[in-house]
């Protein structure tokens, strides 16, 4: 009968242990699910953003070479991305596949100037910096003009913030839901040994001493249930570039790499800093509170 009981304790003890992984493998996954939607919210937004950028129109008369150069000169500006030079033969042929009929017949000439088209950096993707630039390259004498759209360029940096102020909100109401799913989690775990806390007490153990096989525990735990959440992140992503290989370009596998990290810490600390002040609790606590 004593080895029935035994037994029962044993399974009741491994199947409370294998709970309290599992949750903290889930909020971890979640944390870490949610990491990998703000990187790639990121990542979309400098994208969509450099994308952005300048039609410069040239002068009729301007000749090959003095495009070129100053081709060559915005690639070497800080705030340029990319550069394309279009010719008017270029531009004649792409607006003939855009309306299906050869427009330079019926004109008996070819309308279209010279270009270069121009992608900026993401960082200066908004209204005063594209008006900053527009003015500068206004005052070479060999643009005629500058084409972009200022109410797309609006529009797009409003929803960008938009966005980020939402998941900015989101992470941090995570945040406190995955703190007091883990702390729960370990409190409950600890409870079931509070007799067992309170019994080394009373026969001398120090507070330091009766802590330690807890919280190496409680940090092994926290160790297992990080890389269990990681290992799954990383089979989510490799499916879903599977599925979509786009998503590849909106990846830094730096800063992946960085949230890894950031979730194998926070498995450990949040478990440590649980365990730790509910232990404290029970230690403090007096026999008679242990029953409720």
């Amino acid at each position: 009968m004593a080895k029935k009981d035994e037994r029962l304790q044993r399974r009741k003890l491994q199947s409370s242990r294998a709970t309290a992984l599992i949750s903290i493998t889930l909020v971890l996954l979640m944390v870490g699910l949610l990491g990998l939607i703000v990187l790639h919210a990121q990542k979309l937004s400098e994208y969509v953003r450099e994308n952005i950028g300048f039609s410069i129109i040239m002068k009729e008369n301007v000749r090959e070479a003095g495009i070129v150069q100053l081709q060559k000169t915005l690639d070497a500006s800080r705030f340029v991305k990319s550069t394309e030079y279009i010719t008017p033969e270029q531009a004649a042929e792409e607006l003939q596949e855009e309306l299906g009929e050869d427009f330079i017949s019926f004109l008996g000439y070819n309308p279209l100037l010279p270009s270069i088209e121009l992608k900026l950096k993401a960082e200066y993707t908004n209204i005063d910096s594209m008006e900053m630039i527009e003015n500068e390259l206004l005052a070479n004498t060999d643009v005629k003009e500058i084409y972009y759209q200022k109410d797309l360029v609006h529009l797009i940096n409003k929803n960008i913030r938009r966005i980020g102020l939402v998941l900015l909100g989101f992470s941090a109401l995570l945040l406190v839901i995955a703190v007091a799913l883990i702390n729960n989690t370990i409190r409950l775990s600890v409870y079931s040994k509070r007799f067992l806390i309170k019994t080394m007490q009373l026969v001398g153990a120090t507070g330091g001493f009766i802590r330690r096989p807890f919280l190496w525990y409680a940090v092994m735990q926290g160790l297992y249930a990080a890389f269990i959440a990681i290992i799954c992140l990383g089979l989510l992503l490799y499916f879903f570039q599977k599925e979509l290989p786009e998503l590849v370009n909106l990846q830094d596998p730096g800063l992946i790499l960085s949230l890894f990290g950031l979730v194998l810490l926070t498995g450990i600390v949040l478990t440590y800093l649980s365990t730790w002040f509910a232990v404290k609790k029970y230690l403090r606590a007096k026999a008679d509170r242990l029953y409720y």
